[in-house]
């Protein structure tokens, strides 16, 4: 058979997930990649990219579901670009990123002997989030799913959604504010999300309120290098419920802010924070130059494993707290820690990892490059009364060579870089410092893999991976890997 061209009309059976999540299927050993098809699916599907070595469909109808088909219960789902895997059942999520793991530690870094331990699955698969950022705007897609679908199925065909968007060239009546969502594949389209099925219920009555709010004041959004409003991110404290508003908007403008923040706080009792980051740059970004304080305090406060976290505006804190504690638990045991070890936190963020372990071990340094994150992690350990934790800023490969050079020698590194893996350098200095131990916490499998692989060629022997779901309904996977020096 001949390669397939552009606009042929394909019946495929879909046998396997993509990492992205696509669904993969093939005719005559051409590989077709369909968005929204699920393994076990038997579809129909039009050609729409087609390439010497791979081609992309898009589903005209499903001929026969699969058993592992779900409906999803979000009615964005299909454009907006959050949750791609809703219309997977969770144990089929599951069974996927365990395969892609393996598939990556096997592939690319060449690996056979070790254990791949089950995957660890989140406690909830909804309503996990205690972050979400929205975009503030007046481009708009259409209010609901049925309205631009493709086959009914709820499989958006973005050639039929740009006929009914608005800020396009479709629909020319004007739309209200909206919050909410990119669409997905197009950025310069906001869904306007009533409710996300990924925050908690009482997030939603805070966005629903806020929408609300600057509908009514009438408060102008940035479009066109012009306007106040750009995004507002909310954030909710791990088992403390309180919550916090960050605006980000082009001018300082307290005066037209602090009525809203007032009425949000009235509205939402449990707001402890609200705060505005100014923004005047170009650049879509959420984050601002400068912060001014609304109402209440400039953080609110989260636990996290026992310890008490401040977190603010602009720091990171783990999005899915519960299952986070999980994954912590985890690194834990794998550090087999009996209170006399020296411990190294790599990429440590602002020292959850670190504050953890440090009530387990004699000492603990934290490398990170961002100097606001070593600022919360020296604060967090203040506020917990941790005295054994040293928080260091500088990129790993530079101040993990400049320890050494100072006589600092850990028994235990743990690692949880960035989606990029190490730093060659990085790695380098790593096995120059040789520690008995070595936990790496990774949320890439593919670069996991190439610096695993990497380190057993340099004298680590690879004893156990364990996949943890921290990203239900998305193709996100978290593994925790430990290694130990070979004798």
């Amino acid at each position: 058979m001949t390669k397939p061209r552009r606009g042929d009309i394909l019946e495929l059976v879909i046998d396997d997930l993509a990492f992205g999540g696509e669904g993969v299927g093939r005719v005559s050993g051409y590989v077709v990649f369909v968005r929204g098809a699920v393994p076990g699916d038997r579809v129909r599907a039009t050609l729409v990219d087609a390439r010497s070595r791979f081609g992309r469909a898009v589903i005209e109808s499903i001929e026969t579901p699969s058993p592992d088909r779900v409906e999803p219960p979000c009615p964005y789902f299909g454009r907006c670009g959050g949750c791609r895997l809703q219309h997977v059942a969770y144990p089929a999520q599951l069974a996927f990123k365990e395969k892609q793991v393996r598939d990556c530690l096997e592939r690319i870094g060449g690996l056979g002997a070790f254990e791949l331990r089950p995957i660890l699955p989140a406690p909830e698969p909804y309503g996990y989030r205690n972050k979400m950022e929205f975009t503030i705007t007046s481009r708009a897609g259409p209010a609901h799913l049925s309205q631009a679908t493709h086959g009914g199925r709820g499989l958006a065909d973005p050639a039929h959604l740009s006929q009914a968007t608005h800020g396009g060239r479709g629909l020319a009546d004007p739309a209200p504010t909206v919050v909410g969502l990119h669409q997905a594949d197009r950025y310069d389209v906001v869904l306007d999300i009533e409710r996300c099925l990924l925050q908690s219920e009482a997030m939603n009555a805070l966005l629903d309120a806020f929408r609300r709010e600057i509908r009514a004041r009438a408060l102008s959004v940035y479009e066109a290098d012009a306007g106040l409003l750009r995004f507002v991110s909310l954030r909710e404290g791990h088992r403390t419920g309180e919550a916090m508003v960050n605006i980000v908007a082009t001018t300082p403008d307290v005066e037209a802010l602090a009525p809203l923040a007032a009425e949000l706080a009235r509205r939402v009792p449990a707001t402890a924070s609200i705060v505005l980051n100014v923004n005047a740059k170009k650049a879509s970004v959420a984050v601002g130059t400068e912060e001014h304080l609304l109402l209440g305090r400039d953080h609110i406060r989260a636990s996290l494993g026992g310890l008490s976290f401040q977190v603010s505006a602009n720091s990171f804190f783990q999005t899915n707290a519960a299952q986070a504690e999980r994954l912590f638990a985890v690194v834990e045991g794998a550090c087999s820690l009996s209170g006399d070890e020296t411990v190294l936190d790599l990429y440590a963020g602002t020292g959850a990892i670190s504050l953890l372990l440090a009530r387990r071990c004699r000492r603990v340094y934290g490398i990170e490059v961002a100097a606001a994150a070593v600022a919360d992690a020296v604060r967090n350990a203040r506020t917990n009364g941790i005295a054994n934790c040293t928080f260091l800023a500088g990129e790993v490969r530079h101040v993990l060579p400049s320890l050494m050079r100072d006589g600092v020698r850990a028994e235990v590194v743990v690692a949880d870089p960035p989606r990029a893996g190490f730093h060659p350098k990085a790695l380098h200095a790593l096995a120059a410092l040789g520690p008995d131990r070595l936990v790496y916490v990774s949320c890439n499998p593919a670069t996991l893999a190439r610096d695993l692989g990497a380190l057993v060629a340099g004298g680590y022997r690879l004893e156990w991976v364990q996949p943890v779901d921290m990203f239900p309904q998305t193709p996100h996977i978290e593994a925790v890997a430990r290694l130990r020096r070979a004798p």
